[in-house]
């Protein structure tokens, strides 16, 4: 398979590579026409690709097709994420389609086929700002989306505004927010945090998300979703559970 050059310049800034899934579509165009007007390079893979192969562009944005399979556009997305793909990951939706999405389905942000090219290239932008998170000081400070972690004096913020949170609820957002996008079982959850010798049941995993979610409030509760019958995931922004 050969791959595109990563970073293309458009306008005078640096974008990323993107990396359009579809089962239909020919070209970029197909899918979103605006695309055609910004000079982006897109690779066009199947919705079958695996993470690991699109983790070998990792500074490059993914794009799902979902305008005419919506359930198989959100299982890509999910399968995609819990296999541990790094790159931002967009859904393409017709309008009729943006009534279904959730924060369960994992993806970072939206595009409806229809958007022009100023929308497309500021989601662009955004869709890479707001999935990463930043190591910074010494890899002490994790920034993901609105959350903050600073390792160094266990300190946790929301917005800016301190969060109170117990020695284990600190190192459950910290884990969480360190992996965006992933969806961890609570069997896993369990052994990263409370580590292998504790001998509790997974049940503790609840708890503790509860409370973590009852101190976010209700405006970001949903920054943790319930990804059901496997576990749980952390969003750099906000959605709906």
């Amino acid at each position: 398979m050969q791959y595109l050059g990563l970073w293309v310049k458009n306008r005078g800034v640096m974008v990323n590579q993107l990396v359009l899934l579809s089962d239909t579509a020919n070209s970029s165009s197909d899918v979103l026409p605006a695309l055609d007007l910004l000079g982006h390079k897109t690779q066009v893979l199947s919705l079958q690709t695996p993470a690991d192969v699109l983790n070998r562009e990792a500074e490059a944005v993914v794009i799902i097709d979902a305008r005419e399979s919506l359930v198989q556009a959100r299982n890509t997305a999910q399968i995609l994420k819990s296999s541990g793909l790094v790159s931002p990951l967009l859904m393409v939706l017709t309008e009729g389609g943006l009534a279904a999405v959730s924060s369960t389905w994992l993806i970072d942000d939206i595009l409806l086929n229809t958007a022009g090219p100023a929308e497309v290239e500021a989601r662009l932008r955004l869709a890479t700002a707001q999935l990463s998170t930043d190591v910074t000081d010494g890899e002490h400070l994790i920034r993901s989306g609105e959350i903050t972690v600073d390792e160094a004096s266990y300190t946790a913020r929301l917005a800016g505004e301190p969060l109170n949170l117990t020695y284990k609820e600190f190192e459950l957002l910290k884990f969480l927010a360190q992996h965006p996008g992933r969806v961890f079982t609570r069997a896993q959850l369990l052994s990263e945090v409370w580590g292998y010798d504790y001998y509790g049941g997974t049940r503790t995993v609840d708890v503790h998300v509860r409370r973590l979610r009852s101190k976010l409030g209700s405006d970001h509760e949903n920054l943790i979703s319930t990804v059901r019958n496997v576990g749980y995931s952390f969003s750099s922004v906000r959605g709906e559970s």
